[in-house]
């Protein structure tokens, strides 16, 4: 499909992002004219640029030498905290979808060549990674020699998990192996499917390849069953074109809320109002889900409805417009380089996912795209439709509030920014050859304020 084009800049040196950690990257809101962008070496709008001009003024002004170095460090670090900037210039490219309005984000610098990460969904396929009930680790460990036996040969077979509750099974924590040779990428919101219950990735991390069993965190989407129908969990769906993430209000209540019960809340009225759209009076317009909507499709788990074929009708029909010329689409944003998309549905800007490169964003494409589309079949009030300097001004908003920090050292590390009624969330990898941001999410928060703790620092 052809990307439409809207309304140009009016002052694009105002409009940055705050929010990306790779240095030498430049990001911008996507422009529809094929040209190399060219920069300037030295930009007076670029704050790395007058700081050092600033500092060699001082320099050669005789300043005292220890303010200077005081100085020199305080620059350096602001500038770490906010290398990059995404810059909104000439015209953008919009891409348009019955409710769902998508800004694609681009970087102005081409990515290496591909990414080293493998998704769930290949991992899973390929039956290169593995996810079962906390309480079958024993069932994922792999024999290997012990170095300390005297003849070099004897195995064993089962070594203690990393923990001791791990040892029963857990609606919020199951138990993952990564036998492939590449680092394995998860995110926040994917589905996988099976054991006692479906569940949903609490939050992005790193799995390393050939790594011991461990722990992961996620939220149960299929409240009511706790009896097994598969030893293994799956993917969301079978076949690739169906691939699914749980939509943005539910991927709120894991990743901001962390609540189990709320994310059971938003699953039911989810489930609700998709019966609703599905149903035949629901097509005809006839607001609001009918009592025991949910019933219909019955279900109670979240990926099972999605996979309704009334549903799923619904969900790709709401998709066409993009999926239709997915191929043609996706190289058009590989040659605009782009790596992510500002998502607004209704009129209102409520999400924003970005990668590491193009590579990444094309491999996600289809589950983000369903789970957008799902999430403007919702209903909700109307507004107009968003301009390029709202979508800007969404990405540009202030991340300096509060701060988490998780991780693994040497593996990833993974924050959590908020700042007044939007909350970021970075994954960086720490691994051997990389030290750049893989994926970024931001949210626009529809709850209460929640605090945070002081950030940790892993490296």
């Amino acid at each position: 499909m052809p990307l439409i084009p809207t309304t140009p800049w009016a002052d694009s040196s105002s409009s940055r992002l705050q929010v990306a950690r790779q240095s030498p990257i430049q990001l911008r809101l996507a422009d529809n004219v094929r040209r190399p962008v060219l920069f300037t070496r030295f930009d007076l709008t670029d704050e790395r640029t007058l700081y050092y001009l600033c500092l060699v003024v001082l320099l050669i002004a005789g300043w005292d030498r220890h303010m200077l170095w005081l100085g020199l460090l305080d620059a350096l670090a602001d500038v770490e905290s906010h290398p990059a900037r995404l810059i909104g210039s000439g015209r953008v490219s919009l891409i348009e979808s019955g409710n769902l309005l998508l800004f694609p984000v681009v970087r102005d610098t081409k990515a290496g060549a591909g990414s080293p990460f493998l998704t769930l969904d290949e991992g899973l396929k390929s039956g290169q990674v593995e996810i079962t009930e906390a309480g079958k680790v024993r069932g994922l460990v792999r024999p290997r020699p012990t170095p300390q036996a005297p003849d070099g040969g004897i195995f064993r077979p089962y070594p203690e998990p990393l923990h001791p509750e791990s040892r029963g099974d857990q609606v919020n924590t199951l138990v993952l192996v990564n036998n492939s040779e590449r680092p394995l990428l998860l995110l926040a919101g994917e589905i996988v499917t099976g054991g006692k219950q479906d569940r949903v990735i609490a939050k992005d991390r790193i799995v390393p390849s050939g790594n011991e069993p461990i722990n992961l965190n996620v939220f149960c989407i299929e409240p009511g069953r706790w009896t097994e129908d598969s030893a293994t969990f799956g993917a969301s769906a079978k076949a690739p074109s169906h691939s699914l993430m749980v939509q943005p209000s539910v991927r709120e209540k894991a990743m901001a809320s962390k609540d189990q019960h709320e994310v059971w809340n938003s699953v039911n009225g989810t489930i609700d109002q998709m019966a609703a759209v599905s149903s035949p009076a629901g097509q005809t317009g006839i607001p609001g889900p009918p009592p025991g909507a949910r019933s219909n499709l019955g279900t109670t788990s979240y990926a099972r409805a999605m996979q309704n074929t009334s549903v799923s009708a619904k969900v790709d029909e709401a998709a066409a417009p993009v999926m239709k010329s997915r191929e043609k689409l996706l190289e058009q944003l590989r040659q605009e380089h782009a790596v992510g998309v500002v998502v607004a549905v209704r009129g209102e800007i409520v999400w924003a996912d970005i990668f590491s490169d193009s590579d990444l964003l094309a491999r996600y494409w289809t589950k983000l795209i369903r789970s957008y589309a799902a999430e403007s079949l919702l209903n909700g009030d109307t507004h107009s439709a968003p301009t390029i300097a709202e979508a800007q001004h969404f990405l540009d908003a202030p991340t300096g509030g509060t701060e988490t920090s998780e991780g693994a050292v040497g593996v990833y590390r993974y924050r959590e920014l908020r700042s007044g009624k939007t909350e970021t969330f970075v994954l960086e990898s720490l691994l051997p050859g990389t030290g750049y941001d893989v994926h970024i999410s931001k949210m626009k928060l529809r709850g209460l304020a929640r605090q945070v703790t002081s950030p940790q620092i892993y490296r």
